[in-house]
């Protein structure tokens, strides 16, 4: 019997412990026949903006894999973690801050997702990258239907073969981002960070067998947290 990835969490809830109720409700809200409730890993709580609403796929019993960055969101983890790392006490938090412009147009041609600042010193700041996995293979929208109307206490297998797609989230979106900002943020006198889970971590070659905390060393802050078995984001490496 070949495995499949399934849902791990569905609008922010664990899917696996929803009552039969609340899945055929979320499943709704994931075809559009109702809205999105809100994201719980927000501040301002806005309604999900992720369509399908599913924050994080996995396979049989390893660990969950995050494909919504809002997941990564939860508790102010990932700049509580950061402002620890590079000595920030307390700090100022701008999101999607324009990095370049168009020289024909002006208009901001990329962003960093998050930029930590020193509080009371605007000169002093790190960006933050956050890069969740895609998924390969036929979408959840068999799934959505089948939930829709499915009235057994434990959910139905997954209809269909899906992986995560390791290439296109790593080679093809996360590292031409690394090879712009990262060079530039140095030429500024700062450093990027980057946030990916501990599943894609593990996937482009996990941490070096000597791993460096020395903020000279490297160009890139590497943040790797993980889901934990309370469905909690943690920090992990």
């Amino acid at each position: 019997m070949i495995s499949r990835y399934a849902i791990a969490e569905w609008f922010g809830r664990s899917f696996e412990h929803l009552p039969v109720e609340e899945r055929q409700s979320l499943a709704r809200c994931a075809l559009k026949l109702a809205p999105a409730p809100p994201c719980p890993f927000r501040h301002d709580m806005p309604m999900c903006s992720k369509r399908g609403g599913v924050c994080s796929i996995k396979l049989g019993e390893q660990p969950p894999v995050i494909t919504c960055p809002r997941r990564f969101s939860e508790g102010d983890l990932l700049p509580s973690w950061l402002a620890r790392i590079v000595g920030f006490p307390d700090v100022y938090l701008a999101t999607e801050v324009p990095f370049m412009r168009s020289p024909s147009t002006g208009r901001a041609a990329g962003r960093v997702d998050l930029v930590v600042a020193h509080d009371g010193n605007a000169s002093s700041w790190f960006g933050l990258e956050i890069q969740a996995v895609y998924f390969s293979g036929n979408g959840m929208q068999a799934d959505f239907e089948l939930l829709l109307n499915n009235a057994d206490e434990k959910p139905p297998d997954p209809t269909a073969l899906r992986r995560p797609d390791w290439r296109s989230s790593s080679a093809k979106r996360l590292m031409p981002q690394l090879q712009v900002k990262g060079p530039t943020l140095r030429r500024w006198g700062t450093k990027l960070a980057v946030a990916v889970d501990r599943p894609f971590f593990e996937a482009i070659g996990g941490p070096s067998d000597k791993p460096s905390q020395d903020l000279n060393d490297g160009d890139i802050v590497w943040l790797v947290p993980r889901i934990d078995d309370n469905n909690r984001l943690v920090e992990d490496h």
